[in-house]
């Protein structure tokens, strides 16, 4: 499966966790995954040496959270065209954080995509987990 990084933008915990569960799934499908803040992005740079990503944020207010726009930025700098990509995202009641998100991965970074958009009101809701854990 090869090197795989796990970016998340949260506020109060639940995409971390979802993160975390979606690298727990890569590991036990024999990859490595590395889960990161997406504050811990800070250049271009950060995002090289994996053979795919997955980004996630919290919807707020209709749109993912500001850190994850800017890294997305970031990520057209990255050279990411043709990696292997999936999105996901935590949300009260809209969720469109991880769609758009899949979208900027698919068609501005031109990226392949996985599936759509993991979308999950809370880790902890029956099926969540091996939701997360499937999504690879």
């Amino acid at each position: 499966m090869g090197k795989v990084l796990v970016v998340y933008a949260t506020r109060k915990g639940s995409t971390r966790n979802i993160a975390e569960l979606i690298a727990e799934g890569i590991r036990i499908d024999g990859g490595e995954a590395e889960v990161n803040n997406v504050t811990e992005v800070k250049k271009d740079e950060d995002l090289a040496g994996y053979d795919g990503y997955v980004l996630g944020s919290a919807t707020y207010h209709g749109e993912m959270m500001q850190g994850m726009k800017t890294m997305l930025f970031l990520a057209e700098k990255a050279g990411l065209k043709g990696k292997v990509g999936g999105s996901f995202g935590a949300f009260g009641w809209s969720g469109e954080a991880p769609g758009r998100i899949f979208d900027t991965m698919d068609h501005i970074l031109e990226m392949d995509m996985v599936g759509g958009p993991l979308m999950l009101k809370s880790a902890a809701l029956g099926g969540g987990t091996q939701m997360a854990q499937e999504r690879k």
